[in-house]
């Protein structure tokens, strides 16, 4: 594996044994066309409905989980961070019933999993842009594990599934990954970067070369991060639907669930002066 040419791989009704020994190794994979674009520009309608309907309501947090806010292109309002996307959509609801989805969890090897509609963030949707007024153009390098420390259980182990929705090119940004490192100690797990502040490029680092409806799969102990993109406006926008394969005791969020810390350290990185944006600001403006 270089740092441009991560290996791609289609995916059927099953995994391969090729496959599951090359996400063993390097704790990443890339699916290239799991979803076709009819799929993808029906996902992407369900997610602007979605979008929507939260500022309609305003709605600035689900189940405990903080949605992040910035304006789009046109200075118009915009959700950069959706959590639960699918409690509002019946379309992203059945699309995490996918049965390829659910043959994904063998990737946990022993552990039974499965996909975490009602738990941690649930379907996320990410949406990068980079315009002066984004509060959302990159995300610093950070492992997903430490969520389980933070609430006061044992790391466990999980899968964070990434359903691109925009062709992203190396050069565009988008995710970079330190293969491998899901297989470190706890120390290194920890202390290995500034969570979500360091967002320095390390030469050790693969990136990906992304087409819409894309599908990639990385273990949760891995290092990863979001470069920003070179470019402005429409070109940069990068769309993203995170789906979390779990282990573990089932622990399902609600409105009375309370905001996890690392959501606090996480919004250190949103923007280069530290300022989150809050939907209450962007009524302001419009």
């Amino acid at each position: 594996m270089n740092n441009k040419a991560p290996r791609q791989f289609h995916f059927e009704r099953s995994l391969t044994k090729e496959q599951l020994r090359y996400f063993d190794e390097h704790g990443i994979i890339q699916f290239k066309g799991f979803a076709d674009k009819d799929t993808v520009a029906l996902l992407l309608e369900e997610v602007g409905q979605t979008q929507r309907y939260l500022l309609r309501k305003g709605i600035a947090k689900v189940n405990g989980i903080p949605l992040k806010f910035g304006q789009d292109v046109d200075g118009s309002p915009l959700i950069q961070r959706i959590a639960f996307a699918s409690h509002y959509s019946g379309v992203l609801k059945k699309f995490l019933q996918d049965s390829r989805l659910a043959a994904l969890t063998s990737l946990l090897g022993d552990y039974e999993g499965r996909i975490g509609e009602n738990e941690k963030d649930g379907l996320v949707v990410n949406h990068y842009v980079n315009t002066p007024s984004s509060a959302f153009r990159q995300l610093g390098w950070h492992t997903d594990s430490p969520r389980d420390l933070f609430l006061g259980r044992r790391i466990q182990p999980m899968l964070n599934v990434g359903l691109h929705l925009d062709d992203c090119p190396y050069e565009n940004g988008g995710l970079r990954v330190l293969p491998g490192t899901h297989k470190q100690g706890l120390f290194r797990l920890l202390f290995r970067k500034k969570y979500f502040i360091d967002n320095t490029a390390d030469v050790r680092e693969v990136g990906f070369d992304i087409n819409a409806g894309d599908l990639t799969v990385h273990n949760g102990r891995i290092w990863h991060r979001v470069q920003q993109s070179p470019l402005l406006g429409e070109a940069s926008r990068r769309r993203v639907m995170y789906i979390p394969i779990i282990t573990g005791a089932y622990q399902p969020k609600s409105a009375t669930s309370p905001t996890p810390f690392y959501h606090k350290l996480g919004q250190l990185s949103l923007n280069p002066s530290g300022r989150k944006t809050t939907l209450a600001a962007l009524r302001a403006k419009n």
